[in-house]
C-alpha cells in the first residue's frame, strides 16, 4: 500500500496530496497499541491522553481536520486482541486529510504534515513493543 501512495504522491505533489479536497470520502484511520512490559498503567493513560488531544489538530491555515477521535481499552472477551491494550479510531473527511496527519513515512516533507502527529509519535515510540507494538489499518468509505 504504500508504494501506491508514494506513487499518488510523486503524481499530484505533496501539496495537493495533502489538501483538504484530495479524495474526499470518510476515512477511518484505525490504531491498536501493544506495550512493551515495562510500560507501567499511568503511561498506558498519557497516550491515551495525548492521542485524544490530537483531535484538536489544526492545519496550518488554523482550520481542524480531525472530524473525531475514539479511543479506549481492549475489551473484547474473544480473546483474540494478541496482546493490543488500545484501540483509537481517527476519522478524517478526506484522503487528504489522512495524509496531513500520517506524514512519515508517506509524506518526508514536513511542512505537509501535522507536527502535534509528528511529536505524538516521538513520545510514544519508546513505549511500545519493539517487534509489533502498532498496528495500524484505514477503511475508506
Amino acid at each position: 500500500m504504500i508504494e501506491e501512495l508514494k506513487r499518488q504522491l510523486a503524481e499530484v505533489g505533496p501539496a495537493a496530496f495533502t489538501a483538504r479536497d484530495y479524495r474526499p470520502g470518510t476515512v477511518r484511520h484505525v490504531v491498536l497499541f501493544r506495550y512493551r512490559e515495562e510500560v507501567t498503567p499511568e503511561q498506558e493513560q498519557e497516550v491515551l491522553r495525548r492521542f485524544r488531544a490530537l483531535a484538536g489538530s489544526r492545519r496550518e491555515d488554523g482550520q481542524p481536520y480531525v472530524v473525531s477521535i475514539e479511543a479506549g481499552e481492549q475489551g473484547s472477551g474473544e480473546e483474540v486482541g494478541h496482546g493490543f491494550r488500545h484501540g483509537i479510531v481517527v476519522t478524517f473527511a478526506s484522503e487528504g486529510d489522512r495524509n496531513y496527519y500520517v506524514g512519515t513515512p508517506v509524506v518526508d516533507d514536513p511542512a505537509h504534515a501535522d507536527p502535534e502527529h509528528a511529536a505524538f509519535k516521538e513520545f510514544v515510540g519508546p513505549l511500545l513493543h519493539p517487534q509489533d507494538g502498532v498496528l495500524v489499518f484505514d477503511i475508506t468509505a
